[in-house]
């Protein structure tokens, strides 16, 4: 896999180099609420137009429907990323059309241009590999060179993540290559003790990575919504919790699994239970009861992990060598429910483990609790992609980059 390095070696001054990015950040309106991963992008940006490259940057942002939609609009990650970059920053108003044609023609040695959002074109997330293939050649007679650098999007078969790069020169921005390199510290050669904290909504969306490291981890702690299922597994009531009741039977079985295996699986002791979900917009006081975790009453729900259990969680983060974390322990998102995530984030930056932060709500809540970005071993900008990375499954985005 080419690097930057080696695009540089080569010379790109006056080439016009086709970043794909991911500016997909969370938007109140047209305000950016996290700008994590602009600012992680922006070095590879910043290094090929000091080298004299004229730079395209393109992403998606947000699920808009293959077509234009001023909600999803990338004007505002375009202003953002001049403020980053400390440079202009041209935008065109569509993805292939005459506006990028006429802004990416513009541009000179050591200028940057973003396209608008991909995904306003249908042929960027078609399944139809005609279509796809279509949109991709539109993209790749706008530049000279690809570089790959949106790692939230490299587990996406995606005509700009996997299409375009077999259609240009291609190369790894410099954070495909940070990410990837922190991700095989937690597939290969791990330094143990190996903890995971995996939390979140749904245990669906975990299942992959959890049967995956069962061979890998030494021990894994569960918390957020997705606890109440493993709690039911476990034959516990759990109330109004959020439940997957059909995961109940596969987590059983994982637990047994685990077990046989010699893999510690860490549940809340207690929990903080309310009889209904907290208002996130006004922030009221949600005045939340805490319960053994044995213990939830029928009409309650549970929404956070209690005292006892996050000072189990610390202890058991403490003596690790290595630990993965995504998801968060509650609904961070209201000051009554934050206090088992930031439990978590805290452990991590107290130890002196290997700690990688692996991306979506794990890295909104670390930035939103306050927490030093640089406390920790990495924050990873995918937690989808990072997800499938540990599952062992092949990512189209990064297959299309090797050589």
């Amino acid at each position: 896999m080419k690097t930057i390095d080696d695009l540089l070696a080569d010379g790109v001054s006056g080439k016009r180099v086709f970043v794909r990015a991911d500016l997909n950040v969370p938007l109140d309106g047209t305000t950016i609420t996290d700008d994590g991963r602009i600012r992680a992008v922006a070095p590879t940006i910043a290094r090929l137009a000091e080298a004299g490259a004229r730079v395209i940057v393109a992403s998606h942002l947000g699920r808009p429907k293959g077509a234009p939609d001023p909600a999803f609009s990338l004007a505002p990650a375009a202003e953002r990323l001049g403020d980053v970059l400390g440079r202009p920053v041209a935008f065109a108003a569509d993805t292939v059309g005459d506006s990028a044609k006429s802004v990416t023609a513009a541009l000179a040695d050591g200028e940057v241009a973003v396209l608008e959002n991909l995904r306003f074109n249908p042929g960027e997330t078609s399944k139809d590999d005609a279509e796809r293939g279509a949109f991709a050649d539109e993209l790749a007679a706008l530049a000279d060179v690809y570089v790959g650098d949106g790692f939230g999007a490299v587990h996406r078969k995606h005509a700009s993540v996997f299409d375009l790069p077999a259609r240009l020169p291609h190369a790894a921005g410099d954070l495909i290559a940070t990410e990837v390199g922190v991700l095989k510290k937690l597939t290969e050669d791990v330094a143990r003790p190996y903890a995971v904290v995996l939390g979140g909504a749904k245990v669906s969306d975990k299942l992959g990575v959890i049967d995956n490291l069962l061979g890998k981890a030494d021990r894994i702690l569960i918390g957020g919504g997705m606890a109440y299922t493993f709690l039911k597994a476990q034959g516990h009531e759990v109330g109004i919790s959020l439940l997957q009741e059909d995961q109940v039977p596969v987590v059983q079985e994982y637990l047994k699994r685990a077990e046989a295996q010699g893999v510690e699986f860490v549940l809340p002791v207690d929990v903080l239970v309310a009889p209904e979900f907290p208002d996130l917009k006004t922030k009221a006081p949600a005045n939340p009861t805490t319960v053994a975790a044995d213990a939830i009453p029928a009409d309650q729900e549970g929404l956070d992990i209690g005292p006892e259990t996050r000072k189990l969680y610390a202890e058991k983060l403490a003596d690790a060598a290595t630990v993965f974390w995504n998801g968060p322990m509650g609904v961070f998102e209201h000051p009554d429910y934050a206090e088992g995530t930031r439990a978590v984030a805290r452990a991590l930056v107290d130890s002196p483990a290997f700690s990688v932060v692996g991306g979506g709500d794990s890295a909104a809540a670390v930035r939103t609790l306050g927490f030093d970005e640089n406390a920790f071993g990495h924050i990873s900008t995918g937690g989808g992609a990072s997800l499938e990375y540990l599952e062992g499954k092949t990512l189209p985005g990064l297959a299309a980059l090797e050589d």
